[in-house]
């Protein structure tokens, strides 16, 4: 599905990063999903419009919720309250915008903004817990205190599942493993079970933002089919004789993975790990900010109040897609007690159901928007059309409501009905 972006009929394209580009401003064409970024076109450039989980380009995500109102919810936003979910690390320019956006050009009634913590930690019932939130981009622990976010305690590191899959790919190709898009090869079955491949098709118009995409998508599978979590910190010597797991490339090739295989989920746990991978010199510039979960987490909760670490250090949430890594959760837990203080009672929870943490976000929003204290707290047009605002007038009054509003205004009393609620099973 493709559309100019001329606001007028605007579409866009991401599953984890995409555009296409090669126009003009205002002439570009733009694709949104998976499905669309499955089609090679010439001179599809391939880019995010997040950076470390923060927007970076509103005119990408301005056509992506055009495309998420008319093609996939199918909806008039001026007829239905919106509450987004906004990362921890969200600025008060970031909010303001969205607010800009939502009233102004969709007209939405009412909205509401609420931090991604909360709404993982509301998925699993609990008012007061850390938040361990590994996603494509990057890792982020917050700890929430009764439904507030403690933003002074609040760490994040680049390290994230995207990373993790550059890490993999650049180990394969030292080995001399090429990964060949599935654009480049034709498959096709002559007889049951057996297929004629036809290698190094062309296409000179290809990008190589959508060749690196293409190669990243078969990288990630093979992270999640065949990587687990070391039980122990990686060592070369103790790792060099493991056994090796086969895996098949989609034109046929099949490889065999060995060390690597806890090598790289273990950059999580010691991110200059990264640094012995042929080919990571590039990314130099982040591991000075990068530090392994359990640090994360134990800096975390050491900047919290001295009252409220131990029943923190006992609410420890895993939450993304890349924290449905196998064996994450116990390597975690147990380095956060070799870490810990003693009198810490190390708690790690996380879903045995893969999508729900990968979805505990989405989660967490429809709990919270089916309170109904939370009713009281929409960001609503009535209030701006009570306050008879003008335009400066109104933005004044935006950004004092949104940061009122920025999630953890939610009562403990309204956090006391999620947890005597039907929806505490989640845990």
């Amino acid at each position: 599905m493709d559309a100019d972006d001329d606001n007028e009929n605007n579409d866009s394209e991401t599953n984890n990063n995409n555009v296409d580009s090669n126009k003009p401003k205002g002439k570009r064409r733009l694709y949104v999903g998976s499905q669309a970024l499955g089609l090679r076109r010439d001179h599809m450039e391939v880019l995010s419009p997040l950076k470390d989980g923060v927007v970076v380009d509103w005119d990408i995500v301005d056509s992506i919720w055009d495309h998420a109102f008319k093609e996939c919810l199918l909806i008039d936003p001026k007829e239905h309250p919106m509450l987004l979910a906004e990362p921890s690390s969200n600025t008060q320019q970031q909010r303001e915008r969205t607010a800009e956006l939502m009233f102004e050009k969709y007209k939405v009634p009412a909205l509401f903004l609420a931090k991604n913590a909360v709404l993982t930690s509301f998925a699993s019932g609990r008012a007061t817990s850390v938040v361990v939130d590994s996603g494509g981009g990057s890792t982020t622990v917050a700890p929430v205190h009764d439904g507030y976010v403690l933003q002074k305690a609040v760490s994040s590191s680049p390290i994230g599942g995207e990373f993790l899959t550059d890490c993999l790919m650049k180990s394969l190709e030292s080995k001399g493993i090429v990964i060949k898009p599935r654009y480049s090869f034709k498959r096709k079955e002559i007889q049951p079970g057996v297929f004629q491949v036809t290698l190094d098709i062309d296409f000179p118009y290809t990008t190589e933002s959508y060749k690196l995409y293409s190669q990243r998508v078969i990288a990630s599978d093979i992270k999640e089919c065949v990587c687990r979590a070391p039980d122990t910190p990686y060592d070369e010597s103790a790792y060099s004789n493991v056994p090796m797991t086969p895996y098949e490339l989609p034109d046929g090739q099949t490889i065999e993975i060995g060390a690597d295989r806890f090598k790289i989920p273990d950059v999580l746990f010691y991110p200059p790990l990264a640094q012995t991978i042929p080919g990571m010199d590039n990314f130099a510039d982040i591991f000075p900010s990068a530090r392994g979960l359990p640090q994360m987490v134990i800096e975390s909760i050491n900047r919290c109040d001295v009252d409220i670490r131990k029943e923190l250090f006992g609410s420890i949430l895993l939450a993304g897609g890349t924290a449905s890594m196998q064996q994450l959760k116990e390597r975690l837990e147990k380095d956060l007690l070799e870490e810990s203080p003693q009198a810490a009672r190390v708690k790690v929870l996380a879903s045995g159901n893969a999508t729900e943490r990968r979805f505990s976000v989405w989660i967490g929003g429809s709990i919270l928007a089916s309170l109904g204290s939370f009713q009281q707290m929409w960001f609503s047009k009535s209030d701006m059309q009570l306050a008879g605002m003008k335009s400066m007038e109104l933005r004044i009054y935006k950004e004092n409501a949104l940061k009122m509003r920025t999630m953890g205004c939610i009562s403990c009393h309204g956090m006391r009905s999620i947890l005597d609620s039907k929806y505490t099973h989640l845990c």
